[in-house]
């Protein structure tokens, strides 16, 4: 266990040097100014001067990227070029919204994926896995921001259950905060859902086609114990591997749903820095969301453990 928790993290480490790096390159070291970027074509030359010194530019590249790798790992994003503060705050103020909207989205889309998956599998072939699989697939081919203005308009404008857009913060009480982010979670769900529950549903066919299956069937266990004891199991690796996907992507993947709904969280951080080209912001932001996905995937090997320690043995 030990080894394999080193070899991790070493996988771990040397993946967020290798993101940073990447970031880094593309938007400092690359042909361009990122002066000139951020200032625009029109800037004069003593303000674009003073604005590279302010960034660090005058400074080797090296150097540049050590005294910046050094401010993350102590915490010191630098500031914002745009709302001149801390980025540090920017960020931890957005990821309030961001990671419990993820977090809602991920297991909204579990409880469905899952329960319609085994559902599907467990009436294979029959109504009811034709009906899910039908479902599933008008899920993946709709995209989630037409979902979600979907949702706005029956829910927040006609039904007025729901806000349609805005966060209140999480100050007004943790009820009106979830209600503010209950649409956008479900608008993040269904489609997730749909993909996940297509392959829990193929992966618990697949493993009820095993030998170990059928013995466990002649041994006298029911349908239901069967799938409970031993197929359920079995079949959980590919789903796991998808749901580590999914939440990853849910993390970074959320800046077309937060601009629908005009949430103040980190995808409409990233969306609007780009926009007004503050490249300190963008750099920092992407090295967090890979930081972030860095550890989801280092989760995921984790319950690999948990699963089945015979595929970490090796």
């Amino acid at each position: 266990m030990a080894l394999f928790l080193a070899r991790r993290l070493l996988t771990l480490v040397g993946t967020l040097i290798a993101a940073s790096l990447i970031v880094f390159l593309v938007l400092e070291v690359l042909p361009g100014d990122p002066a000139q970027i951020m200032l625009g074509t029109d800037a004069q030359p003593d303000t674009l001067a003073a604005l590279r010194t302010q960034l660090g530019l005058d400074r080797p590249a090296p150097e540049r990227y050590l005294s910046w790798a050094g401010g993350l790992l102590r915490g010191d994003l630098g500031n914002s070029y745009t709302y001149s503060v801390p980025v540090a705050g920017l960020v931890a103020e957005r990821l309030a919204v961001t990671l419990p909207l993820a977090a809602m989205a991920m297991t909204l889309t579990v409880v469905l994926a899952l329960g319609f998956g085994i559902y599907a599998a467990a009436h294979h072939r029959r109504a009811g896995d034709v009906a899910v699989m039908a479902l599933t697939q008008l899920g993946i081919a709709v995209p989630n921001f037409w979902v979600a203005i979907l949702l706005i308009l029956f829910f927040g404008v006609r039904l007025g259950w729901l806000p349609a857009g805005g966060f209140p913060g999480w100050r007004a009480g943790a009820g009106p905060a979830l209600d503010a982010l209950l649409l956008p979670a479900v608008s993040l769900a269904l489609v997730q859902a749909a993909i996940l529950a297509r392959i829990t549903r193929s992966s618990i066919v697949e493993v009820a086609r095993e030998d170990f299956v059928r013995t466990a069937r002649a041994k006298g266990l029911t349908r239901a114990q069967t799938l409970r004891r031993h197929v359920l199991r079995n079949a959980l690796l590919p789903v796991v591997t998808l749901m580590g996907l999914q939440f990853a992507y849910l993390l970074g993947g959320t800046i077309v749903v937060e601009n629908v709904f005009r949430l103040p969280g980190l995808g409409r951080l990233i969306f609007q820095s780009i926009t007004q080209r503050d490249l300190v912001v963008v750099k920092d932001v992407v090295v967090l969301l890979a930081g972030l996905v860095v550890l989801v995937n280092f989760a995921v090997d984790l319950l690999y453990r948990l699963i089945d320690p015979r595929l970490v043995e090796g």
